[in-house]
Order: structure tokens, then C-alpha cells, then sequence
């Protein structure tokens, strides 16, 4: 039996200190929405076709100075809009660690960290961008 195909990653769990600061970043800077919160240690958010789960770390000196994933991207539609959300968040006071370029694939993006030093990057990626 063949499995049916795959509609996209759209859903990642994060462990973090803090529930709240990391709500406020993904929902102040971000625009994510809360979806459910369960408790004060569970927040699910999102941007209207994903999930972010934020979770509490259960022991935050148990923290590895290295993280598991290299990062997590959110695709927006345009090459255009990834300028447009770089200039909000330098609007913001948000560090970039590198600015918007244009990839020699098409793809442009930027790439910043969240409140626990997880990497983003906000991507324009032509194959899932223009559907």
C-alpha cells in the first residue's frame, strides 16, 4: 500500500526557559496566534496554516550549549516580502545574523534568533512560495 503524500512540515515542538517570553516573541514579532494554551508550561501557536509548540523545559541546566536543529524557517510568499519583514524587525530592534540575500537558487532570506537562541530564517523558497 502506498502512503499518501506528505502536505508540508507544518508543525515543530519547542523545548524553552520561558513559555512566556517565547510566546511574546513568536506573537509580537512574528504575528502568531495562540491556538490552545493547555497550561503554563504548553502554548500552541500559529500563523494560520502550521503549529508552533512552545513547551517548558522540564530542567533548563540540563540545556545543551548546542543546538539539535540548525534552524526553522517561515516561508512568506514573495522575494519582496522577505525586505518588508526585515525592515519590521530592525523596526524592532531585532539582531540580524545575516542580512537578506537572494540565493543563487531564487530563494531570499534572512536569518535571526528567537529569546532561547534558536536560529530562524524567513525564506521566500520559489518551489512552495508561489503555490
Amino acid at each position: 500500500m502506498e502512503a499518501p503524500a506528505f502536505l508540508g512540515l507544518r508543525h515543530i515542538a519547542l523545548n524553552v526557559r520561558d513559555v512566556q517570553k517565547s510566546v511574546d516573541f513568536y506573537t509580537s514579532v512574528l504575528g502568531m496566534t495562540i491556538e490552545w494554551e493547555p497550561d503554563a508550561d504548553n502554548v500552541y501557536l500559529t500563523s494560520g496554516s502550521d503549529n508552533l509548540a512552545i513547551h517548558r523545559l522540564s530542567d533548563p541546566s540540563k540545556l545543551s550549549p548546542v543546538q539539535n536543529i540548525d534552524h526553522i524557517g517561515f516561508v512568506v510568499r514573495t522575494a519582496a516580502d522577505v525586505d518588508i519583514w526585515a525592515e519590521r524587525l530592525k523596526s524592532l530592534g531585532i539582531v540580524f545574523v545575516n542580512e537578506p540575500r537572494t540565493h543563487r537558487d531564487g530563494a531570499r532570506s534572512f536569518y535571526f534568533r528567537d529569546p532561547d537562541d534558536i536560529l530562524i530564517q524567513l525564506i521566500y523558497h520559489p518551489p512552495i512560495s508561489n503555490r
